[in-house]
């Protein structure tokens, strides 16, 4: 896997802004959380008053607050506020401004504004002025100041009670001495100490809500721009996120399909570069299937890749932090619970899918193989009545990738639904426990709602984890057969030291003592060849079936590479010249006739595309194609379909024949090229073709007698071996083989005479 993600270093700026985008989404969504908490705890449970230090407080107010804690405390606390006068700083003008609205009067000497204090100086000033504000909040609780007034009442002489039953608590508190008011609270006051510190806040922060109110600030308005305020917020953030999101499956997807690009275009050289021993290692349908569906399985890793390698981490390492600093760590336990029952069904599911995910590209191989096998040999099936027997074998194939496709389909599609209910099970779990938590101030509603949205932040990471888990052994199975391929190393490869073509010898083919046999064979197919194609010659190659015709020719440019003696090319060893020199000088018809889709035209310059139209028509009527090309409503811009498969055998083969004239090489090879041709069409070929050859190496693998009766050399082959050379007289008289292959072919007389 990590030899096919080397290819990334292309896009290696793109992923660098991959990287960089996921961090800065994964922060996004690790902040909304937190600001859902604070709309929901600081906007709609507190008004928008995000501390119990109030920023305001009435002078009647601070009188009471005196009258809570002793002269030190007092004075320390009255030493971080300043009573507002005629002279307001700009400071305490915005502040003025923020709370009251824009140019409101405040009469001077009636309300304490809280200094400019650094976190530490509040966090005192917060220990000091707790206590006081939560008793100040209890008696101006009307049903607690009468609890308060009450239990004072029973202390006081029965003709003083009437003077005190309509006078407030307040009043009746600032008229009585500090030392008397202490004794009263001591109870309250132990039961605030008992309080958790939530429910403190809470309280204060209600308090401090009535003290604002008394000195003239709008608390609806206060709330309504905290929330208006923090839902901006919260919205630009979601935006970033938003945007950050759509920007990374953009440059994924860019990423990948680069990443697929490159891949197929080096498998693609490479399998350039395959000599045949190559292609009998790896079928065309397996070869087809690495290049599309295996990189495909590439390409999809790659998309999410990025995403659980780098955004699943941060987030899942980022939420639980967050669960542990910011929210109430109290119900942690439930994470590790959600974790464990995610893992045991990925890990359940690992198990059983996981094999068959391995065996699902071989059997794609197979599928494939089949079907190309099917559809190239539709002829031969219907001409031999074989569409059952065929049918049954696609029928086998297909049911075995269905088969194991639809136990993968299954198990994957139970995950999703029993991740769910997990999922949604931890979220009843957290409310639960969360609803006890709130009943007992332990935590506020908007901490529980952020740690259920930590909480899915997490188990979502795992999931993404998880679904790379599932998808890495598929891709790196495929990753494994691209490798393989990559790193096949051809059996025929340009020598170190290349040498050049000796222009005295051009067109001259020499065979000295040559041997060959196939990759893994046991035996010789070629033994001890000599022979010499010299230019302005033509070369004919004879022999019965299966004797070494094509096999020949095939080693003259290097498609295989002998293994025995040497074979010279214009006076130099093939192996010591490059593939792309030796075959620029070499005209090739094969056996069979392969066209590629496009046009008559671009076959016949196939070699050269800026090759002349007088030179493609010449080609054209030496191979006796202008007859059948002229007939066509677009002439030589006629298309011709895949693999030429919209004209004839005959057109075909002098379609191929043309291609070859029109490179105008060194050297011309055509492997039984005329065996489509009639006998007519093939003596009219031969004639214009001598007349354009007359100083090039012709070289003929043949059938027919007739076809090579006049070559200036025939080569006789019996099982891999020369058992004969000379012209066509001298074979008659003096080689049997070549003999009893004229004779049944052609009479006595005819044999004799001119064809």
């Amino acid at each position: 896997m990590l030899k096919v993600l080397k290819n990334l270093k292309k896009s290696f700026v793109a992923v660098i802004a991959i990287v960089i985008l996921l961090c800065i989404q994964a922060w996004a969504d690790l902040e909304l959380p937190d600001y859902t908490s604070k709309i929901v705890n600081n906007g709609i449970q507190s008004s928008g008053i995000v501390t119990s230090v109030p920023e305001f407080i009435g002078v009647s107010d601070m009188q009471l607050i005196q009258l809570f804690t002793n002269d030190e405390d007092y004075n320390k606390i009255l030493e971080n506020y300043k009573l507002v006068d005629s002279n307001v700083t700009k400071e305490q003008e915005e502040k003025i401004d923020k709370y009251f609205g824009k140019n409101y009067g405040i009469e001077p000497n009636t309300i304490y504004i809280l200094n400019t204090l650094d976190s530490q100086k509040e966090e005192e000033l917060k220990k000091l002025i707790l206590t006081p504000i939560m008793e100040l909040s209890a008696i101006s609780n009307e049903e607690t100041a009468n609890q308060i007034k009450n239990q004072m009442m029973q202390n006081i002489p029965e003709n003083q009670k009437t003077n005190f039953e309509n006078v407030e608590l307040t009043q009746i508190i600032k008229s009585m001495p500090k030392e008397q008011i202490t004794p009263l609270l001591e109870q309250f006051n132990s039961q605030i100490k008992g309080m958790q510190d939530s429910i403190k806040e809470q309280a204060a922060i209600a308090a401090i809500k009535i003290m604002y109110q008394n000195v003239g600030i709008d608390t609806n308005k206060l709330q309504n721009d905290y929330i208006w305020l923090s839902g901006l917020q919260m919205l630009g953030v979601a935006s970033i996120s938003m945007i950050s999101a759509i920007s990374i499956m953009l440059l994924s997807s860019r990423v990948a399909a680069k990443l697929g690009r490159t891949i197929r275009e080096k498998i693609f050289r490479k399998v350039l570069k395959f000599s045949h021993a190559e292609f009998t290692e790896y079928s065309t349908a397996s070869l087809i299937t690495r290049s599309t569906n295996d990189i495909q399985q590439i390409q999809q890793l790659i998309a999410m890749m990025f995403r659980v390698l780098v955004y699943a981490p941060i987030m899942g390492i980022g939420a639980f932090l967050k669960v542990l600093v910011q929210s109430n760590n109290s119900m942690a336990w439930i994470i590790g619970v959600a974790i464990i029952a995610i893992l045991f069904i990925i890990g359940t599911l690992f198990i059983v899918a996981m094999p068959r995910f391995k065996k699902l590209q071989t059997l794609i191989d197979k599928i494939n193989q089949v079907s190309r096998e099917i559809l190239t040999g539709i002829p031969v099936i219907r001409a031999f009545h074989k569409e059952k027997h065929e049918e049954s074998r696609f029928e086998k194939a297909n049911m075995d990738l269905r088969k194991t496709n639809t136990f993968v389909s299954k198990a994957m599609s139970m995950m999703m639904p029993m991740l769910m209910f997990v999922m949604n099970s931890i979220m009843l779990l957290i409310i639960w426990v969360g609803g006890q938590n709130i009943d007992q101030g332990i935590l506020q509603v908007g901490d529980m709602m952020a740690f259920i949205q930590y909480t899915m932040q997490i188990l979502i990471s795992f999931l993404f984890i998880s679904m790379l888990s599932i998808m890495l052994p598929r891709a790196s199975v495929a990753a494994n057969r691209i490798v393989e391929v990559l790193e096949t190393d051809p059996s025929i490869k340009d020598a170190e030291d290349l040498k050049k073509f000796n222009q005295n010898k051009k067109g001259l083919v020499e065979f000295k003592n040559v041997s060959f046999r196939y990759p893994d064979a046991d035996t010789e197919i070629l033994e001890d060849i000599n022979f010499t194609a010299k230019p302005g010659e033509t070369t004919a190659i004879i022999g019965s079936t299966g004797s070494g015709k094509s096999t020949i020719v095939n080693l003259i440019p290097r498609f295989y590479d002998v293994t025995g003696g040497e074979l010279l090319v214009d006076g130099v060893n093939i192996k010591e010249v490059s593939q792309k020199d030796l075959r620029d000088i070499i005209g090739l018809v094969p056996q069979k006739g392969i066209l590629f889709s496009g046009t008559i035209e671009s076959n016949i310059k196939y070699s050269d595309d800026n090759m002349s139209d007088e030179v493609m028509v010449e080609a054209a009527k030496i191979a006796q194609a202008e007859e059948f090309i002229e007939t066509k409503q677009n002439k030589y811009k006629d298309p011709i379909a895949q693999s030429g498969n919209n004209v004839s055998g005959g057109q075909k083969q002098r379609l191929a024949i043309a291609r070859a004239i029109a490179k105008n090489p060194e050297i011309y090879i055509f492997d039984d090229s005329f065996s489509a041709l009639d006998f007519k069409t093939d003596s009219k070929l031969r004639e214009a073709l001598s007349t354009k050859t007359k100083d090039k190496t012709v070289i003929i693998v043949a059938q027919r007698i007739s076809t090579i009766m006049h070559a200036d050399q025939i080569i006789v082959l019996e099982e891999g071996k020369v058992v004969g050379i000379g012209k066509h007289e001298e074979l008659m008289k003096n080689n049997e083989t070549y003999r009893q292959i004229a004779l049944s072919q052609l009479s006595e007389a005819e044999l004799g005479g001119e064809v």
